[in-house]
Formats: structure tokens, C-alpha cells, sequence
């Protein structure tokens, strides 16, 4: 999660501190592994701000100093929506994790339950992908950040003998359930949570 990466880089900072004043000789090596915590999330960052929440994804709320306001694991219901203290049901499904924080946000102020609250947003868990057709064992898998077609096949056991390695189809989560799937000649293609594949049959 977002929020470990954060932590552990206030701790190198404070150990980088206190190894300033009595060891000048470690400034380099402390400053390298500094930077690289800093660089670590940078991908991870840009990729979880701009998902966008769906059902079956599990998140936490936290509101600093507000312990019946924060929740570890919070799963978004197949409505889209979630139920939390004050505010009822929010909708949580087509916000991204900083648009839903400030939907909670406004919502407990503009209820005057708390003045300027802090407010963060986590995913836990996403939500699966599914895979079917010619691979060893179809079904819904969890989704990993990274995860291509290639490690989507592999995860659900491999090709099939029987398996087309063309003309492969994505039915992308965000797509409505009526349009058309993407079809690829690759398997170095990236997906996303919520993923529909269907590996077909060859004929020959």
C-alpha cells in the first residue's frame, strides 16, 4: 500500500537525521537509499490515483484521530456503493481513490460532524480478473498491479492444447457489458481489474 511506502520513507528520513550529525562517512550511502524509497512508489502512485473504483474492490478509509470514522477493509458493493458512518450510502464505484476522499470529506462537513477532517483513501484489494475458455483452469484470479496477458495466462494455468494463441479477446472492466471486446495477437498486453479474457478453441 501507498500509505507503507510513506511510512518507511519517514523512517529513513529520521535515521538519515540522526546518522548526519554523528557519521558523515554513511551521508552517501544513506542519501542513495533514500532516493531509492523515494523512486520505489513513483509507478505505483500514478497508477493507483488515476483507477478508477468498482465493485468487489476493497478499500480503506482512514480520518486521522477519528477511530469510528477509519476502516481497514471496506468491500465496495456490486451497487457501486459503500456504507458509512453519517453519511449512509456513498457511491463509491467511478471515483478515483482522491475524488472519493473528497466526497467523504464534504460530506462530514457539510453534515457538521467534523470541522476539516483528514481524510485518505487506500485500496486494499482489487478487484479479479477473469479468464476463461482454453487455459488449464478458468475463473477469477486476484488482480496484480503490472499484470499482462501473458501472467494472466500463466496464473490460470497455462495454454490448453487446444488452445488459439491469437486472437485474443479483453473485454476491458470499464467497457459496457453490450460492447465489443478487444481482440490481440500479443500476450504483452496490460490489464486491468475487473478484465474479461476468452481464450478460444483452434480449429486446426
Amino acid at each position: 500500500m501507498l500509505s507503507t511506502f510513506y511510512c518507511v520513507q519517514r523512517i529513513i528520513l529520521l535515521t538519515l537525521a540522526r546518522h548526519l550529525t554523528h557519521r558523515p562517512a554513511s551521508v552517501f550511502i544513506w542519501g542513495a537509499v533514500i532516493l531509492a524509497s523515494l523512486c520505489l512508489p513513483v509507478v505505483s502512485l500514478a497508477q493507483t490515483s488515476s483507477y478508477v473504483l468498482g465493485p468487489d474492490d476493497v478499500i480503506a478509509i482512514s480520518v486521522y484521530e477519528e477511530e469510528g470514522l477509519s476502516f481497514e477493509e471496506i468491500r465496495i458493493l456490486d451497487s457501486g456503493k459503500i456504507t458509512y458512518p453519517f453519511l449512509g450510502e456513498v457511491t463509491a464505484s467511478g471515483n478515483t481513490i482522491n475524488s472519493l476522499e473528497e466526497v467523504i470529506r464534504n460530506g462530514l462537513v457539510d453534515g457538521e460532524f467534523l470541522i476539516d477532517p483528514d481524510v485518505t483513501v487506500s485500496i486494499v484489494e482489487y478487484r479479479p480478473f477473469y479468464i476463461d475458455g482454453e487455459v488449464a483452469s478458468p475463473g477469477a484470479y486476484p488482480y496484480e498491479p503490472g499484470l499482462t496477458l501473458r501472467r494472466a495466462i500463466s496464473i490460470a494455468g497455462g495454454f490448453t492444447e487446444r488452445a488459439a494463441r491469437s486472437g485474443i479477446t479483453v473485454h476491458a472492466a470499464e467497457l459496457a457489458e453490450n460492447a465489443a471486446p478487444q481482440s490481440y495477437d500479443t500476450l504483452d498486453v496490460s490489464l486491468k481489474p475487473g478484465d474479461v479474457i476468452t481464450i478460444r478453441e483452434r480449429f486446426f
